[in-house]
């Protein structure tokens, strides 16, 4: 899986955000408000369309329209990311060390929770923050 196209990310990150159905109208909005030159209803239509056949989003009739949901979590697609540096071969306890050298203490502490909670078998895997 290769990582998300720069308007590809901004619309989902539209779609996460927002956490429930969206029409192309209402994310094309959204991503307006931000732009110093709009986007054109047709392109966010066509790449939504993209994401929906590569199983990103789903899409459900409303009327007229289609309002679009997220298939994954932000968490699965960043996951997705971290398996693809695994497909290259690299050194897994080395990059997970410099990740985690990387890390404040809080992120640390709710990693440890995570997995203490993952070792004693309840599935727990943090706030997905």
């Amino acid at each position: 899986m290769r990582s998300f196209g720069e308007l590809e990310q901004a619309i989902m990150d539209v779609v996460w955000a927002e956490g429930t159905p969206l029409t192309v109208r209402e994310v094309l909005e959204h991503l307006n408000r931000e732009r110093p030159q709009p986007l054109a209803y047709n392109t966010v239509q066509t790449v939504m369309d993209i994401l929906r056949r590569k199983g990103w989003l789903d899409r459900a009739k409303d009327g007229r329209a289609f309002r679009y949901r997220a298939t994954k979590s932000r968490e699965e697609y960043a996951a997705s990311l971290i398996d693809q540096v695994w497909a290259t071969g690299a050194d897994r306890t080395a990059t997970l060390v410099r990740l985690f050298d990387d890390m404040d203490e809080a992120e640390v502490a709710e990693l440890r929770a995570a997995l203490a909670a993952r070792r004693a078998g309840d599935g727990a895997s943090g706030s997905g923050a």
